[in-house]
């Protein structure tokens, strides 16, 4: 490999570190799992994964539901269209590839993109820590500096491990982000409290929620209408539950969709920060609090057929504000949930009762913020970097990127998984520059068919 031979073999820093460790082995990790190794650099990774094996949002995998974008756009396609880990190949070595194309779609269910991410994933299971969560990272001092980070992780049965490195690639995902009046009641079914679970733990609940009688969905995105119809199609009362007048129809045309383009991302990097806020504003509706118009159509269809039936079973409570929920036990039935509404059109107030409240309102990105908690006095104020890299003061050279957590500086597209192969690149790049002094040396180069790792190409050869 040009220009960090050192690098081959290992990847031993020579110090006892070793290269890289990331917190995380969703797809933003896994992505840069492959640029590495096809770009033939061993750098003795070490990957941290708190689940105990890959999934990719498992409990949202619902009977029907498809991605929102194209295939093409998958671990490797935008930067090497012929790697082994493209969703073609994986097509191919499954038997489905002339199946696939009958389809005639460019949108696989998603339980299918999840198992081809499984699938890439198990090719890199020597990288990865699983049921392993990362709690800290700290700075190893060395006289007045910090070449390297000492990254804490925790397994399920409380004990500690650690790691030394000279870079951390954080791509944690997000967690669940619970409005205030559900605090105290999300998760506590399994003590004897309400069934009150947000839809990242959906399909695990689906069972008990049917169970429940009528459920309260709250918010109106995407999640919420893939939820409506999973419970409609399990026989279960629904009310949707929500500040806005209605369910918007995401905007997928082509113009706008090149806001998620790999080009947009400098283009946006290099705008005044007021600027980029604007942009990030007018293009909101291509990702957020919106719905496909297909399961728009299909949700309509059925709210109309109740009226054609004369059923009220279904209701769409949009314009309501949740002042308070509280658990609410009979004598003859499990806990339920109480909740408060304020009509925010008439003022008016009203209590209702449900079995069970699913929480579609999304998520917060703040794990690296409580992970680099004691890294502090070593990061400044300034913007993350084009490549991803926490700027730190003079003294700190170790390395610290960020995957999933520069929407404000990178575009709409970085909590997506269109970006994933540019972004792994780049973030590679960066990190091969800094293990050799910033010798030049640009792993574009090296993503090219004469420097990749043969015998891994063997391994998956189809």
């Amino acid at each position: 490999m040009h220009g960090i031979p050192a690098l081959i073999g290992g990847g031993n820093t020579g110090d006892g570190a070793c290269a890289l460790v990331g917190v995380g082995f969703g797809p933003s990790n896994l992505a840069l799992a492959v640029a590495l190794r096809e770009a033939g650099v061993d750098l003795g990774c070490r990957f941290l994964e708190k689940r105990d094996r890959f999934v990719w949002h498992g409990n949202m995998l619902l009977h029907g539901s498809r991605m929102q974008i194209s295939f093409l756009k998958d671990l490797v396609s935008l930067r090497d269209p012929t790697s082994r880990y493209s969703f073609l190949n994986y097509l191919h070595g499954q038997g489905r590839l002339q199946d696939f194309i009958n389809l005639r779609t460019f949108y696989p269910s998603r339980r299918e993109f999840n198992d081809y991410l499984a699938w890439v994933a198990a090719d890199f299971d020597d990288q990865c820590e699983y049921g392993l969560e990362a709690t800290a990272v700290e700075p190893e001092r060395t006289g007045e500096g910090v070449s390297r980070l000492r990254v804490h992780a925790r397994d399920r049965m409380g004990r500690e491990r650690s790691w030394l490195t000279r870079n951390v690639v954080i791509g944690a995902g997000a967690t669940p982000k619970v409005p205030e009046p559900f605090l105290e009641l999300v998760g506590k079914a399994a003590s004897g409290g309400p069934l009150v679970v947000h839809s990242n733990d959906y399909l695990a609940a689906a069972d008990a929620l049917a169970r429940a009688g009528r459920v309260a969905v709250i918010g109106l995105g995407q999640s919420a209408a893939e939820i409506f119809l999973d419970l409609h199609g399990r026989g279960v009362a629904v009310d949707v539950i929500a500040r806005g007048p209605a369910m918007r129809p995401a905007d997928s045309s082509p113009f706008a969709n090149q806001v998620f383009d790999a080009g947009y991302t400098d283009y946006l990097y290099g705008l005044p920060p007021g600027e980029r806020e604007a942009l990030l504003r007018a293009f909101h509706n291509t990702n957020y609090a919106v719905v496909d118009p297909e399961l728009i159509d299909a949700i309509y269809g059925i709210l109309y057929q109740q009226k054609v039936e004369r059923s009220d079973r279904h209701r769409m409570l949009t314009r309501h504000d949740i002042l308070a929920a509280r658990a609410d036990a009979r004598a003859d039935s499990v806990a339920g949930v109480v909740l408060d509404l304020a009509g925010l059109d008439h003022g008016g107030r009203d209590s209702r009762r449900y079995g069970a409240v699913v929480l579609a309102t999304g998520y917060r990105r703040h794990i690296h913020r409580d992970l680099l908690r004691p890294m502090e006095p070593w990061l400044t104020d300034g913007e993350v970097g084009r490549d991803y890299r926490l700027p730190t003061v003079p003294g700190c050279t170790a390395g610290i990127y960020l995957q999933g957590c520069c929407e404000a500086t990178h575009g709409l597209s970085d909590t997506l998984l269109s970006i994933l192969p540019i972004r792994a690149q780049e973030i590679a790049q960066g990190i091969a520059a800094g293990l050799t002094g910033g010798r030049g040396m640009d792993i574009r180069t090296l993503m090219k068919g004469d420097h990749r790792n043969e015998d891994h190409r063997a391994a998956r050869a189809p």
